[in-house]
């Protein structure tokens, strides 16, 4: 699980975020699977996720590849605060 105290997540959660940056990571990166509004296709839909899971969920979920067939997604840090301020919207 990621921990707060890592330096990837405290960055990422120390950064804003622009979600219309993270709107571009989303659809070259997921929508694919989750669907161009994200509202699901393979994956799941990710409308209000982040009503759902914390911060630090979400970028576990997109850094880990523990959920298969997700991927393991290495974004920077900013892509990464970018993409959570998006799906923020959602």
């Amino acid at each position: 699980m990621v921990q707060a105290s890592d330096p990837y997540v405290k960055t990422v959660l120390s950064l804003t975020g622009n979600p219309e940056q993270g709107n571009a990571i989303f659809q070259i990166n997921c929508a694919g699977c989750h669907g161009w509004q994200a509202d699901g296709r393979v994956g799941p839909s990710l409308q209000a996720v982040s009503k759902r899971k914390s911060r630090y969920k979400l970028i576990h979920q997109v850094i880990s590849g523990e959920t298969p067939p997700m991927p393991k997604f290495q974004p920077s840090t900013q892509e990464m605060a970018d993409l959570l301020s998006f799906l923020e919207t959602l």
